[in-house]
């Protein structure tokens, strides 16, 4: 496909997704993309979620975990991605305007009906684990609901390599790429919405600065790569890092603060160019395993979509800062 092809091909999508590609992508004008954005509360993807919510405001019945979820079925059936949080970020990263979920009172009704299966914790005070509690800021923000503390919970949290890690419950003190790159997506919806003050504002810039330090592939110790995970590009991205999200993250913080690429995700840059297949597409990696409620995206081994959106973009700013 030539690019304009490729560009036809990601029209002919769900309104979650064709909105981002007529933004991105195809240069529409806002009152474009804005209308089909708005269309994601009536249609496709965003209105079958919807259309899920439980009458307690949560989804499945549950914060993070599905009600009555066994746990001991993890190992072979994958973690499940119905519950309140997951369907809540989904929601946020299609594009759905916040007063949708506001009419219903939401965030209201979650701070009266939820809690976190950790210590049975209220749903928007977030709990221990440094994921579960960036996407909790982020849908909080979103929403309207009191997150401020959740804010001041990563800076207390950062640890001394500028990163974040959901194990240090356990004592871990070395910061994980998978929990970094999704406190700093916390964080700058936190930012982004005008509320953070200087000291989350620092946590944020060292945050990225410890992955890229890291070239966003690399153990700092010993230049190797930090996991092959890195370059298992999959959407839905859930919880999981890669050179893919870590860059489709950076290309909106640094557009928010009008800084330039920084040379130093050029590997990373690399990795997800060659992976470029010759009629422009990219396929979808090894999915993560888990009950949901429907599939958003194709198997392993065909044409994403999302991931084609994803590392178009990437690669147009990249480009473009060049």
């Amino acid at each position: 496909m030539a690019a304009d092809r490729v560009i036809t091909w990601l029209l002919d999508s769900d309104p979650a997704l064709r909105w981002q590609v007529e933004r991105d992508l195809a240069g529409a004008a806002p009152d474009v993309w804005e209308a089909t954005r708005a269309r994601v509360a009536t249609e496709g993807f965003g209105a079958r979620l919807l259309a899920l919510q439980d009458p307690d405001g949560q989804w499945a019945g549950g914060a993070f975990f599905p009600s009555g979820f066994d746990f001991d079925t993890v190992e072979a059936e994958g973690q499940p991605w119905t519950a309140t949080t997951w369907s809540l970020n989904a929601l946020r990263e299609w594009g759905l305007d916040a007063g949708v979920l506001q009419n219903r009172r939401t965030a209201e009704l979650l701070a009266a009906n939820s809690r976190w299966e950790y210590d049975d914790l209220p749903y928007w005070g977030g709990e221990v684990d440094c994921c579960i509690n960036a996407w909790t800021l982020a849908n909080g923000v979103w929403l309207g609901a009191d997150v401020a503390g959740i804010a001041d919970w990563f800076v207390e949290h950062q640890l001394r390599d500028g990163g974040w890690n959901c194990e240090w419950v356990e004592g871990s003190a070395r910061s994980s790429f998978h929990s970094t790159l999704n406190a700093l997506k916390g964080l700058l919806a936190f930012e982004s919405a005008g509320l953070a003050d200087a000291a989350a504002r620092a946590a944020r810039r060292s945050g990225e600065e410890y992955l890229l330090a890291r070239k966003l592939l690399d153990r700092l110790s010993t230049g190797e790569p930090v996991g092959p995970w890195v370059g298992n590009f999959t959407y839905p991205f859930r919880w999981c890092y890669s050179a893919l999200n870590a860059l489709d993250y950076f290309r909106s913080s640094y557009q928010m603060d009008g800084r330039p690429p920084d040379p130093r995700m050029q590997a990373a840059i690399d990795m997800v160019r060659a992976a470029r297949r010759p009629d422009g597409t990219w396929l979808q990696g090894t999915r993560h395993r888990g009950r949901e409620w429907f599939p958003v995206d194709v198997e392993t081994g065909e044409p994403s979509k999302w991931l084609t959106l994803c590392a178009t973009r990437v690669l147009d700013w990249w480009d473009a800062g060049h």
